[in-house]
């Protein structure tokens, strides 16, 4: 536990420098609102399916695969879990209207992709991916359903099946494909997707950095229920389902990943899926602000009192 340990805070002071080159960029002019939108796109659509893909290729094989399809049940409780946790939380708070549903959708999804991905890869080098990858298929699913629903004005967005084909799903079918045939890629191939793959977490977080600089901080510092998702949804929720999975028979590495993932703070896609629809953007974009920023403390401080609890 002390070595993930050391390798978390090297991950967490990594994810701060990078968003601290993204406000520099922006203050000193290197980067434009404009260029934040075309890196942003750049990370979603390219660099992080290839890490997505590389790196479920690269350590996952078959065997290990069919074992860990139970990951896929634990994923469904999960999701019922935030759920429940956002639904309350709004209640907590007396949100109404659009603002409660942004907020509901703020606490269910974590930030697996920008910062839940290169942390999980790093404490789990051959199986973190594997996890990620099966988690992804009921993330995704539940992203554009009921995400859809909760970013659109008055509730009123519906599912599109056709959002679920995007690039990262693609990368996770793909991977898993492979890894079900036996295939592997060539080494030049693997070399240079493992490079493009690896740009992904530093441009998203100087890409949330700079987005921060844009932003009037202190008014949303101001905001008392973002401090609720990272009190309840990121520390308690992540420290209870710690708890809850030690008594189902399942790897104490599956069992660390889940904590884990609990501890991410609010996806970054909210975001944009609010400003699409016309459903309080800004508002998202606190969230995110602000559970990220505590995220910096907190997700040391939950391992803390995993490592007190293992």
């Amino acid at each position: 536990m002390d070595e993930i340990f050391g390798i978390l805070m090297e991950q967490i002071v990594l994810f701060l420098f990078y968003m601290i080159v993204g406000v520099l960029l922006v203050k000193t002019h290197v980067l434009a609102e404009n260029t934040l939108e075309t890196l942003s796109r750049f990370v979603m659509k390219l660099a992080l399916p290839v890490m997505i893909f590389i790196n479920t290729v690269g350590g996952v094989d078959r065997e290990s695969l069919v074992q860990l399809l139970p990951v896929l049940g634990l994923a469904v409780v999960f999701y019922a879990c935030t759920f429940l946790i956002s639904k309350g939380l709004s209640v907590l708070f007396h949100l109404k209207g659009d603002r409660a549903s942004v907020y509901r959708a703020l606490s269910m999804f974590g930030n697996i992709g920008f910062m839940g991905i290169p942390i999980i890869s790093s404490v789990f080098p051959e199986q973190g991916m594997l996890y990620i990858s099966v988690f992804t298929i009921i993330d995704q699913l539940v992203l554009w359903t009921l995400g859809v629903k909760l970013t659109t004005p008055g509730g009123q967005g519906s599912f599109q099946p056709k959002k679920m084909i995007n690039p990262c799903t693609v990368a996770v079918v793909l991977a898993l494909l492979m890894v079900v045939s036996g295939l592997s890629l060539p080494p030049l191939l693997h070399t240079a997707l493992d490079k493009i793959g690896g740009t992904a977490t530093p441009l998203a977080m100087i890409y949330l950095g700079g987005v921060f600089a844009c932003m009037d901080i202190k008014k949303y510092l101001r905001i008392g229920e973002f401090y609720g998702i990272v009190a309840i949804k990121m520390m308690v929720f992540s420290v209870v389902l710690y708890i809850a999975l030690g008594f189902l028979p399942i790897p104490e590495s599956v069992r660390l990943t889940f904590a884990l993932l609990a501890a991410m703070p609010a996806m970054s896609s909210i975001v944009m899926m609010a400003k699409a629809s016309g459903s309080e953007g800004d508002y998202a974009m606190g969230g995110i602000f602000v559970t990220t920023v505590c995220s910096i403390v907190s997700i040391p401080a939950v391992f803390w009192v995993l490592q007190q609890l293992a």
